[in-house]
């Protein structure tokens, strides 16, 4: 079709041509910017029904977290967050569905913490004599590093918790929960430590007494929660202490400070976590009831 031109150049509208006019309104806001996330709040801008959506839609249903850990089948841990047993961060869920984030939230069954984030490892060490607290010695002398030259190789960090020195053996413990390592090691939450100690001398009752009772020491009074003389043979004691103190070579200075210098000391357990019959230089994972109860030792 050849269209004739105004005077001003613009194309003569022919008679039989039809226009189509919208009446449609522009959307309300297209025009809106969003505003630029909150620097120390991720996803401010979304409301409360966006965030619940969010929630229910990331991370793992809680009944297969549960699985995985090794509390129950899926069906089981389902009756179980239908009977209310079970609480996430404090809150007690008992709605089929829920999602959860296993490297951050805290879960309970039956008020008791379990461990769903398998990324946090925890281990039992038994401490050769000689061997130096530390996962890497500066004069390259052997530490508590050298055990785990092929973990730490594959990218494992795994660090102490507290410290034994070099001439005492027994039971370390190792993770990467760093959270519950300072725990462990705070004063606040007084852990209890048991150690043997062969000591020069043949202990008398006396002994028990005045260890239970506080020995003055060049940094104050230091006492043992618990003592007991093992057994006495050929000039020399085997005694047990059980403390919660954690001043350095504390049990060494007790003892040699009563008059019982020590020949070779032992630590034989942590809180409820025993050294068993471990061998020197042997490492095993703690196992759930041992977790439970040093989570419970440090309100965790």
């Amino acid at each position: 079709m050849t269209r004739t031109a105004r005077r001003d150049g613009t194309p003569e509208r022919d008679k039989n041509e039809t226009f189509y006019i919208s009446y449609a309104k522009p959307a309300k806001k297209q025009h809106v910017q969003r505003p630029e996330p909150h620097p120390l709040e991720d996803n401010w801008w979304d409301d409360e029904e966006t965030k619940t959506r969010k929630q229910n839609t990331e991370g793992v249903r809680l009944q297969k977290v549960l699985a995985q850990a090794g509390v129950a089948s899926r069906r089981h841990a389902e009756v179980m967050i239908a009977q209310g047993r079970v609480s996430v961060n404090g809150k007690r869920v008992t709605v089929q569905g829920m999602r959860v984030d296993p490297d951050r939230d805290v879960i309970r069954v039956d008020g008791t913490r379990i461990n769903v984030n398998e990324k946090l490892e925890y281990f039992a060490f038994n401490k050769p004599r000689g061997v130096h607290t530390t996962m890497k010695d500066e004069l390259d002398r052997t530490s508590v590093g050298s055990y785990l030259s092929e973990r730490t190789a594959s990218g494992q960090r795994l660090f102490h918790v507290g410290r034994l020195d070099a001439d005492t053996e027994g039971l370390l413990l190792l993770t990467n929960d760093g959270e519950l390592a300072n725990r462990l090691t705070h004063p606040k939450y007084e852990v209890s430590k048991t150690y043997l100690a062969t000591v020069l001398g043949e202990a008398k009752p006396a002994l028990v007494k005045e260890l239970k009772e506080g020995i003055m020491l060049d940094d104050g009074p230091a006492k043992a929660d618990y003592a007991q003389i093992v057994d006495v043979h050929n000039g020399q004691s085997l005694i047990r202490l059980e403390l919660h103190e954690g001043r350095k070579h504390i049990v060494r200075r007790m003892l040699k400070a009563a008059g019982f210098p020590v020949q070779r000391l032992v630590r034989t357990k942590v809180h409820t976590v025993q050294l068993g019959d471990m061998k020197p230089g042997s490492m095993r994972a703690l196992n759930a009831a041992e977790l439970t109860s040093l989570y419970n030792a440090v309100e965790m």
